[in-house]
């Protein structure tokens, strides 16, 4: 619970921010950055890379909580 919800508001907040900035601030999102890519478009790829290191955070979290299962389990059948 300590890395699911701060990371599912983060997400969360951030996903929301794309199409509001679009909305309140398009001078900013229209900007140019490589070529013709402009800012919208990084932000929107960015969205990937955000979602997936996330996923990689929750992996090696819940691997902790798959062990600590495991091992109540394991003290459960010994009694």
């Amino acid at each position: 619970l300590k890395l699911i919800v701060p990371a599912t508001l983060f997400f969360i907040i951030y996903y929301f921010a794309l199409p509001i900035l679009v909305g309140y601030a398009p001078g900013l999102m229209e900007r140019k950055v490589i070529g013709n890519i402009n800012l919208a478009y990084l932000f929107a790829l960015s969205q990937f890379f955000i979602a997936w290191g996330i996923a990689a955070l929750y992996l090696r979290a819940a691997a902790r909580f798959d062990l600590m299962a495991k091992k109540i389990v394991e003290k459960a059948d010994k009694r």
